[in-house]
């Protein structure tokens, strides 16, 4: 899919979220909260609050992996 992932934690400084509209993170047990973000070039993000981190791709890859996880292909990481 070509994603790209960017971590606060690398030697180098990711580049600042400034720009990028999130939507209201979806949150489970604890503070295991994800959220979803597109940019005015119209990529799609995902990165979890309490973190600069995220991963970026087109929204059309960000609507295959909705799609896939829909039909089951992560479910053996819920075993």
């Amino acid at each position: 899919m070509g994603a790209t992932t960017t971590t606060a934690t690398t030697p180098t400084t990711p580049p600042p979220a400034a720009g990028i509209a999130w939507d209201e993170a979806f949150c489970s047990e604890g503070a295991n909260c994800f959220r979803f973000g597109r940019d005015a070039e119209g990529k799609a993000y995902i990165g979890t609050t309490g973190s600069a981190a995220y991963v970026t791709d087109s929204a059309d890859a960000l609507r295959a992996l909705i799609s896939a996880v829909k039909v089951g292909a992560a479910d053996h990481l819920l075993a």
